[in-house]
């Protein structure tokens, strides 16, 4: 096995590895000089487009296409484009692709698979034009023909916004500093513009009076601490982003501006031409690489990687725990623990000799080893730092093995995605990043099904998402007949826990196969994710009856309310027959919103007598009585035809009704009083009490009010009018319907004792104590107390006694003396 170190060249101090990862990654007749290139972040896919420039030598009969490949040089998907000419392609973070069009429309294909979605720059981008884009992991910015700069700060919910106005001259280059990275928190716009930069931000443009320009290239580390300027005349500056500090600078000695300059990590800058690279580490120091074709650098977080058609190889500074272990004739504790496995291999006690020559910083030592086996692209030297780290662990007396754990996990998952049929070249770092989340998401959309299960039950996430991702692209795409791809799918997914078979069902649909997706929601166990779909689907019963069989009201409300919007108002009514609890929930709502529709329900179910009764409401709330009389007009005649047996005494009320609002009108016309809206009995009531008594009477004749309802309100109205002369003439009558108890206490209430006590005698049903009561409450102690001596109740009289008068006390006193001698 060869060593770690034979492809590390130094640079400055530091030292820096080119690792190959794939090779033979394109066809020889893909001529890449031809091409715009594209690499996503975190080993993600790579988008080629051909360069429009250089377009008249190679045009065909074929039509444009965005072809996204992986590092290995995997075609996953051939996008076509119809939009004109492309000013933008770039990757968000997640896998996004951008396309921006020269016209400002704006693509973003968020699944490897040509599904996207679409918005507008504005700003006046159709007419200016786009003339360029710079992205970052979130967001980019677009520079018109003006130079307006159009930034978009998120993919979900895009709202492109026009940063401040920048000179008009002509821009030499520029990029963007994302803004994580500055003290605004707005993106940041760095533009080459005449012999000085200017940084644009959302509020304002700032000229920082640079010398030496013009600038053909300007780039951003990934970390937005430090700034690369390429001058005209070769020469390469590295300077602070906040431009007060200069880093350091380089003489490219060329008079041939590099095609692309761009960040190796945060340490060095590379400058790369058609077939070479110059890689600028600090204080000026540079190593040159040269190549067999064209190269195109894909930058990322921590290295770049350089890609040809021959080879794709990753260029990153050698990580310190790599450069401790492997670096030539380094001392370190973990380098000795390295060679004390070799060793140990070798059945050499020598093995044992570094152990105890490291023993005080064994535990640094593994977990140094462990570190080098993360960063290492090669499996052998994987297994070697890992064996050297479980032999260190093992003589340690007290080891978490945690991480060492962690790493051997990590290295399983990252050795199957660099796999050349997978092309993810994940480095440790990236993966740290990204998660492992984000990387099963990823081979998702690649269809790497099996790998993305195996994956996830090695990591013990959820493979749901997985099982329905593939159900729905087999939906899409399978050639099936219908009844075989459903009996396919639910075979499946059934039974598997987390499975949303609205999703598929979805997919289904959008894909104009209605029945299988009809038949796939059959298997949906949530109805309130089968519902919505149906609804769009155009399948109303079917909705309906779902959401009636849940149970769920605010669901059957939701359907019903959905229902109405979008049918004419008898085919909704239709689908409420035989549906009696959605028939319910629409009466219930009506109610109380929409009264006219309740109107129009009750008389599409011939409800002829409900129909009444909501006019007959309506007729209580009108004011005028002329309406309020045809309302009842109209109610009487609804069920004029009713076969109701109560029908017919709803009509003798509402005709009452309508008389009574009759009268009222007259009296009102005839007293000058408001009697409308009134009760017949209030009527009544306030007829007596205004002294009308035979306009009263003549109403209980002609309504035919009860006796005790009438002698009810008499009795109230003449006590109200304090008409005691003819509450006297009511005495003495022989028999009352209502009692005379209610006269006496009616009376007695008004503080009249005198007329109260004329009713007493007459309330011969009561006992001789409840009466000798009443005469008290009148004030006529004698009276209660002859009441007592009929009925010889001398414990009565004696507590009468106490209540008596002087003049009282002496007649009540020779009431109970009399008993006394009788006895």
């Amino acid at each position: 096995m060869s060593n770690p170190t034979a492809d590390w060249e130094k640079v400055g101090d530091r030292f820096y590895r080119k690792v190959k990862l794939y090779d033979a990654v394109f066809d020889q007749d893909l001529e890449l000089e031809n091409y715009v290139i594209a690499g996503g972040q975190y080993g993600g896919a790579i988008a080629l487009y051909r360069d429009e420039e250089k377009l008249h030598n190679y045009r065909a009969a074929t039509k444009s296409s965005i072809d996204i490949y992986s590092y290995s040089g995997k075609l996953i998907r051939q996008i076509k484009w119809d939009k004109g000419s492309i000013r933008g392609l770039g990757w968000s973070e997640d896998e996004r692709l951008l396309v921006v069009s020269e016209d400002g429309t704006v693509r973003c294909y968020y699944d490897l698979q040509g599904d996207f979605i679409q918005f507008s720059l504005g700003f006046g981008a159709e007419q200016l034009k786009v003339k360029a884009c710079r992205f970052w992991s979130s967001g980019f910015v677009a520079i018109l023909s003006n130079n307006h700069l159009v930034a978009v700060t998120h993919y979900i919910e895009p709202r492109p916004k026009l940063l401040a106005v920048p000179p008009e001259d002509e821009v030499h280059s520029w990029t963007v500093i994302p803004p994580v990275y500055t003290l605004s928190r707005s993106v940041e716009v760095l533009l080459a513009i005449g012999q000085t930069i200017y940084v644009v931000d959302a509020s304002e443009t700032e000229d920082r009076v640079l010398p030496n320009g013009p600038f053909k290239h300007v780039s951003v580390s990934p970390n937005g601490l430090y700034v690369t300027l390429y001058t005209e005349d070769g020469m390469v500056w590295v300077i602070t982003s906040d431009f007060q500090n200069k880093i350091g600078e380089y003489e490219s000695k060329t008079k041939t501006p590099p095609k692309d300059v761009q960040w190796c990590g945060n340490d060095a800058v590379m400058l790369a031409w058609e077939d070479e690279v110059h890689l600028i580490g600090p204080k000026g120091a540079s190593l040159r690489y040269y190549f067999d074709g064209w190269v195109h650098l894909l930058p990322d977080v921590d290295g770049v990687r350089l890609i040809t058609n021959d080879v794709c190889e990753f260029l990153q500074k050698v990580p310190d725990c790599t450069e401790d272990v492997f670096k030539l004739g380094s001392t370190s504790p973990a380098s000795v623990l390295l060679d004390a496995v070799e060793q140990l291999d070798k059945k050499s006690p020598k093995a044992d000799e570094n152990i105890r020559l490291i023993r005080p910083n064994l535990l640094d030592a593994v977990g140094t080893c462990i570190q080098a086996a993360g960063q290492e692209f090669n499996v052998h030297w994987q297994k070697q730092l890992l064996k050297a780290a479980s032999f260190g662990k093992s003589i340690l007396d007290l080891y978490s093995s945690d991480d060492f754990v962690d790493m051997c996990e990590a290295l399983r998952i990252l050795n199957a995605v660099r796999d050349y049929r997978i092309g993810l070249p994940l480095s440790y770092d990236q993966y740290r990043r990204l998660t492992s989340e984000k990387l099963i998401q990823r081979l998702i959309n690649r269809h790497e099904y099996l790998l993305a299960i195996r994956l996830s039950n090695y990591l013990r996430l959820p493979v749901s998402k997985i099982h329905v991702h593939w159900a729905s692209q087999k939906v899409r795409t399978s050639t099936e007949d219908e009844d075989t791809i459903c009996r396919t799918v639910v075979s499946k997914l059934n039974n598997k826990p987390g499975i949303s078979f609205e999703t598929v069902a979805r997919a289904a649909y959008d894909e104009g196969r209605s029945h299988l997706a009809t038949q796939l929601l059959n298997h949906e166990t949530r109805a309130g994710k089968q519902v919505p779909l149906l609804l769009a689907m155009e399948e109303d019963e079917i909705a309906l009856d779902k959401a009636l069989e849940s149970g769920d009201i605010d669901l059957v409300f939701f359907v019903l309310l959905q229902l109405k919007k979008k049918l004419p108002l008898a085919s909704f009514f239709r689908l409420l027959t035989n549906r009696p609890i959605a028939t319910a929930v629409v009466e219930s709502s009506a109610k109380g919103q929409d009264q006219e529709l309740l109107k129009d329900l009750y008389y599409q179910d011939d409800r002829r007598l409900d129909g009444a009764n909501l006019l007959f409401g309506e007729a209580l709330n009108q004011t005028v009585p002329q309406t309020k009389a045809d309302k009842l007009k109209l109610a009487a005649k609804l069920l004029g035809d009713s076969k109701d047996p109560t029908s017919t005494l709803h009509s003798r009320s509402y005709n009452e009704a309508q008389a009574l609002i009759r009268v009222q009108a007259s009296l009102d016309h005839d007293f000058d009083a408001h009697y409308s809206g009134l009760s017949l009995n209030e009527t009544v009531l306030r007829l007596i009490r205004n002294g009308y008594g035979k306009r009263a009477a003549k109403l209980q004749s002609d309504f035919k009010i009860p006796e005790k309802t009438w002698w009810w309100l008499r009795l109230r109205g003449l006590v109200a009018m304090r008409d005691f002369g003819e509450l006297e003439e009511v005495s003495k009558q022989r028999r009352s319907p209502i009692g005379w108890e209610a006269f006496f206490n009616e009376v007695l209430g008004t503080g009249n004792q005198k007329v109260a006590a004329l009713f007493v005698p007459k309330c011969t049903g009561l006992s001789a104590q409840e009466r000798s009561e009443m005469w008290v409450k009148c004030g006529m102690i004698v009276k209660a107390g002859e009441e007592l001596v009929k009925v010889k109740d001398v414990n009565g009289l004696e507590e009468l006694r106490g209540k008596a008068r002087a003049g009282e006390a002496a007649e009540i006193e020779r009431m109970i003396a009399q008993f006394r001698s009788r006895r």
